[in-house]
């Protein structure tokens, strides 16, 4: 499948907000930045690791480089509804992404070890030099969220806020439900900042003021943690 194909290079900062701070910064966007047409989304993302957990591990450990591959869906999938293969890359602070779409069946026989995803190119080639580099990569962990996404109106800005963010490590398909375990305390959400350039002034003076201060935070890495945490206490 060739369309679309999605190449993205942006800066994106994260902020852990209680529930106080978010109703904050939504009032405090007003006449700056608009939803999109969406509305809130619910959004699954189905990590794949090697089976002793590789990427995870070597990305909470923050060093200079890290990757991930991720599959994700629009609310709850079928096996015929499109979905999105994502690699995603940082360094630098900067955050490359290469996203094709693709359906929940040619990614099981890709990362199977036959197929392409995209049909040629050099995303392919991406894609498919990560998932040989790797060797087996399965299914590990299943991140889900309800997302509001803003843009700014005539600029690069964009603005996402996470509500209920919960993740399982079992049932690993993006087509049986979109339940899951919390990652944040009741009412916390996840927001990130995506720009191009620099942070607007006006949004700076914002996040000042409602004491927003960036975090750095991963869902994935979270939900690893925890899972840790409760395979520790049942030992």
């Amino acid at each position: 499948m060739a369309e679309p194909i999605v190449v993205m290079k942006r800066y994106e900062l994260k902020y852990l907000l209680t529930a106080e701070q978010t109703s904050f910064l939504l009032e405090r966007l007003k006449g700056h930045m608009e939803l999109d047409r969406y509305g809130r989304t619910s959004i699954a993302s189905l990590y794949y690791d090697t089976p002793n957990y590789r990427l995870i591990r070597t990305s909470v450990e923050k060093p200079a480089f890290k990757e991930k591959i991720r599959l994700r869906s629009y609310g709850l999938a079928t096996r015929e509804s499109p979905v999105y293969l994502e690699l995603k890359r940082k360094t630098a602070g900067i955050v490359y992404k290469r996203r094709v779409q693709t359906t929940v069946p040619l990614v099981e026989k890709f990362f199977a070890g036959s197929g392409d995803i995209c049909a040629g190119g050099q995303i392919n080639r991406e894609i498919t030099y990560f998932r040989d580099y790797y060797g087996v990569l399965v299914p590990a962990c299943l991140i889900i969220y309800d997302r509001e996404a803003y843009f700014e109106p005539g600029g690069d800005l964009r603005l996402t806020v996470d509500f209920h963010p919960r993740y399982r490590v079992s049932d690993l398909a993006l087509d049986v439900s979109m339940d899951g375990l919390p990652l944040r305390p009741p009412g916390d959400t996840i927001l990130e900042i995506k720009v191009q350039q620099a942070m607007p002034l006006w949004l700076t003076h914002i996040l000042d003021e409602g004491h927003i201060y960036k975090n750095s935070f991963s869902k994935y890495g979270e939900a690893f943690r925890q899972q840790m945490l409760s395979t520790r206490r049942a030992g």
